[in-house]
């Protein structure tokens, strides 16, 4: 009678460890190691819309940039097309248009120019020729360790082009130059005066901090928001005499 229940036990114990490794194995669980398994062949790649984005990328670097950077760590740009990082911008309330690099270099750019229109002196009077200028091809770019070679990278901006000559003082009042350097005080340093370097260029406006500074696309941030609070942003006069903003200003000559 023993023998019977022990050899039925053992029987049922069997066939239940069977029915469980039946189990695992159409889970997977049960199955031969990935591993184990025959390595399958590399497909070849086929992709011929990635090669054809590859080409592309390639053709419009060969045509629109020079591998060669501006002053200012910026890589000069030899056209201006719908594939560039530059394009022709709008100066809000001021009739003009201005080629620069798009996104946060074009913020603090554009603010610039607008503080400069409203408070310094008036952009694109009647007849006025060229009353500003972005962007200039790099072949016109004499020495790229100037600053001025910033505009080939369309980082920087020229007010009335031919009337502050390189090298020379004197174009502005010294009401004028406060509120400049009120203005530059805006960008907090990103955006740099001509008029202050060695060599000054009182009609220049350049990005001073290379690409990829978390610097620049806070203050562009800023700036941005200030446009949309009433009594902020470009077109609302200030004193640019009132002490705290001249102690701020100095900061950044």
């Amino acid at each position: 009678m023993i023998n019977i229940d022990l050899s039925r036990r053992r029987a049922l114990t069997t066939a239940a460890g069977v029915t469980a490794a039946a189990g695992l194995t159409g889970v997977g669980l049960g199955a031969v190691p990935a591993a184990a398994a025959p390595a399958a062949a590399p497909k070849p790649l086929k992709d011929d819309d990635l090669k054809e984005a590859l080409r592309r990328f390639e053709a419009r670097r060969r045509r629109t940039l020079t591998g060669r950077p501006s002053a200012n760590g910026w890589e000069m740009h030899k056209a201006v097309d719908a594939d560039s990082e530059l394009a022709t911008c709008p100066v809000p309330g001021t009739g003009l248009s201005v080629v620069v690099r798009t996104g946060d270099v074009e913020t603090v750019l554009v603010h610039v120019v607008r503080r400069f229109h409203y408070e310094v002196d008036t952009l694109g009077l009647p007849g006025e020729p060229a009353p500003l200028q972005g962007w200039t091809a790099p072949s016109k770019v004499r020495d790229s360790g100037l600053p001025q070679s910033a505009q080939a990278s369309g980082t920087a901006v020229v007010v009335r082009p031919g009337s502050f000559p390189p090298g020379v003082r004197g174009g502005f009042t010294r009401a004028q130059e406060l509120v400049i350097r009120d203005i530059v005080a805006d960008t907090e340093g990103v955006v740099r005066w001509g008029g202050d370097d060695r060599r000054p260029y009182e009609g220049l406006f350049y990005v001073a901090v290379a690409p990829g500074d978390p610097k620049l696309a806070r203050v562009a941030e800023g700036l941005r928001a200030a446009h949309e609070r009433p009594g902020a942003g470009a077109g609302v006069l200030v004193d640019a005499t009132e002490p705290s903003r001249r102690r701020r200003a100095a900061r950044h000559q």
